[in-house]
């Protein structure tokens, strides 16, 4: 286990994603609905800094900001020691519960825009290394969630085919169809020809998943017209043929912590599921539901 950190007394779940945990700073451990088991999280913004105020986020204090100078030598440390911690059975008897007690992923998530972090290829080549040196975690995806801003960047490019060799997999964000809709939800202006430029560019470099949230607002769902929006753009990524393996859609599991945040809840497990056909009739994609 880590020695001379504090360990937290609360055991993990889809609903505390809280950071801290054994002190560490830059990785931290949750249980994950889409992955159904222990992720390690790689936080490369922990200033909060990101690119996008999507209005469902549950990062406090978010800030539209660079991300921070990232320690690599303390990121290399803080992996290792809690990759062995968490290989330990008496990790997951206290901290993980029953039936998601098995380390399924190393995530670049955190709380701001990965890709962002002009570290996260050299991060990249760390968690590769740190999975090669353990033979028992050879299974281990490498999962890289982002927005997909930075992913024609030759560096993130290249840390993108690097995970590709390691089980990799990138969840690359599409909210919504319009373009008046993804202001609505993630606070920026972006155009559907970008997004796809992007997506068929990052989908040609390591297998990737489309991942959607859907919320209630003063308790409806997004309305009649929003989502035929956002069932025919997923139409049109499918008639151009980019290599998607599918979609992944989920709600919210925990409160977001933006202005306005408030007012949002989670959809119905029945109103995603009929989203899910929807979406699955007009692209033959798998539909993944949380």
């Amino acid at each position: 286990m880590l020695r001379g950190c504090h360990l937290s007394s609360s055991t993990l779940s889809f609903t505390d994603h809280n950071r801290p945990f054994f002190g560490l700073e830059l990785v931290y451990p949750v249980v994950s609905r889409r992955a159904a088991g222990v992720s390690i999280g790689i936080n490369l913004n922990p200033n909060n800094a990101c690119n996008w105020a999507c209005n469902y986020c549950q990062v406090p204090n978010l800030a539209r900001a660079k991300a921070p100078f990232i320690d690599m030598t303390q990121l290399t440390r803080e992996l290792g020691q809690l990759l062995d911690a968490v290989m330990q059975p008496s990790f997951m008897e206290s901290y993980v519960p029953e039936g998601l007690r098995v380390i399924r992923d190393v995530a670049f998530s955190g709380n701001g825009e990965p890709t962002s972090s002009p570290w996260y290829p050299a991060a990249m080549i760390q968690v590769l290394r740190a999975l090669k040196d353990r033979p028992s975690l050879q299974s281990v995806k490498i999962i890289t969630i982002t927005n997909g801003t930075y992913v024609l960047k030759e560096s993130v490019q290249g840390a993108l085919k690097e995970s590709a060799s390691h089980h990799g997999e990138v969840w690359f964000k599409i909210d919504r169809g319009d373009s008046e809709d993804i202001w609505q939800v993630n606070q920026v202006r972006l155009g559907l020809d970008q997004i796809l430029a992007r997506l068929a560019a990052v989908s040609r470099s390591c297998p990737t998943w489309i991942q959607s949230c859907m919320t209630a607002r003063d308790g409806l769902p997004p309305n009649t017209l929003e989502i035929q929006r956002y069932v025919d753009f997923m139409a049109r990524i499918r008639q151009q043929n980019i290599p998607v393996c599918g979609v992944l859609l989920y709600t919210l599991a925990r409160p977001s912590h933006q202005p306005g945040g408030d007012h949002l809840a989670p959809v119905s497990r029945e109103w995603l599921e009929l989203l899910a056909d929807r979406v699955r009739a007009v692209t033959a994609w798998t539909v993944r539901v949380f």
